[in-house]
């Protein structure tokens, strides 16, 4: 990815100024509500709870069972009905995959307005299908004005990937399936929907197989907030910070640096690796055409810091809150 000489600190500024991002210090309601570490009143013996991560982690004998839920905005529904129901499902399979899980079933919740309701399931029902997750239940009824979707996921990991497992000197890879395009405008890059379920369901498989083998230690999906926001979220749970090159980040050829550092990817992760993993890790992603690189440190700073070339910019001080599920500084060694 290149970017021109003395751009840095304008991106930076851009970066921070994306709505998309800005949604995000919605979540700090939530984290004020319900707290960093959570505790069941009815399985007491069990460990606490952290929240912030991609899916809850519920310990469940020698794993875990997992619990992933998105909801769709209005706007997408509307304008892309079909996507958006293939959406609604494969990024909460996403969730459970970021934190080294593998999918069990989905259900479902739509409040049906007015709208291309049909299209919406048809476009669930074909990603249940291509990545072999069955829809198993939920809720449906009618309401006056636009339909509203959200959707959630049961999966089970034996190892986790986790948001809050970050440690400095770790290095950091970004793992993203190039072989598509963007659909329509907005940030949305589909490289799903023209894949084969055999590829969609390996590639799915890679995150639980690494976590298993004790190759990576934490990781976030790429959401809407794109690489740099998404990484800020990994680093404000594991309470670190992170230097990041931008010039390493895997990117289509002749990207456009803004719109692809925003970019909703069908398949894309951040990850924390000890440095002796990495070559294994890329290798690993690399064997099933998923373009994965080393782009960065964990840092001791709580600072997202982006590099190209020999400038510099600050992206986020996490002195300042983006989501609020992030802690008092460690005193790490």
């Amino acid at each position: 990815m290149n970017l021109e000489p003395g751009s840095l600190q304008t991106l930076a500024r851009e970066l921070r100024g994306r709505a998309e991002l800005d949604f995000k210090r919605d979540i700090q309601l939530a984290a004020r509500a319900f707290g960093r570490s959570v505790q069941s009143s009815w399985f007491p013996a069990a460990k606490p709870i952290l929240n912030g991560d991609d899916a809850a982690a519920l310990p469940d004998g020698d794993g875990f069972v997992l619990f992933a839920a998105e909801g769709m905005r209005t706007e997408f529904l509307a304008a892309d009905p079909w996507f958006c129901g293939f959406c609604s499902v494969m990024v909460n399979l996403n969730d459970i995959a970021a934190m080294g899980g593998r999918p069990w079933a989905i259900t479902d919740v739509l409040f049906m307005g007015a709208g291309e309701n049909e299209r919406v399931l048809e476009g669930m029902v074909a990603a249940s299908e291509a990545f072999g997750v069955p829809i198993v239940g939920g809720h449906t009824s009618r309401v006056g004005g636009p339909s509203f979707l959200a959707v959630s996921v049961l999966g089970r990991a034996q190892k986790l990937i986790s948001g809050h497992a970050a440690q400095v000197g770790q290095t950091l890879l970004v793992a993203v399936d190039l072989r598509g395009s963007y659909r329509g405008l907005g940030g949305n890059f589909n490289a799903a929907t023209t894949a084969s379920p055999e590829q969609l369901r390996r590639q799915l498989a890679l995150l639980p197989e690494l976590a298993e083998a004790g190759l990576v230690n934490a990781g976030k999906d790429i959401s809407m907030a794109g690489v740099c926001g998404s990484l800020l979220m990994l680093l404000e749970t594991s309470q670190v910070g992170a230097e990041l090159d931008l010039l390493r980040v895997p990117a289509p050829p002749n990207a456009d640096v803004f719109r692809w550092l925003n970019a909703f990817p069908s398949f894309g992760f951040v990850l924390s690796v000890e440095p002796g993993h990495v070559s294994e890790v890329c290798a690993r992603f690399r064997a099933h055409d998923i373009d994965c690189a080393a782009v960065g440190e964990i840092t001791r700073t709580r600072r997202l810091e982006l590099m190209a070339g020999k400038e510099r910019a600050l992206y986020w001080d996490l002195a300042e809150p983006l989501t609020g599920f992030g802690a008092p500084p460690l005193n790490a060694s």
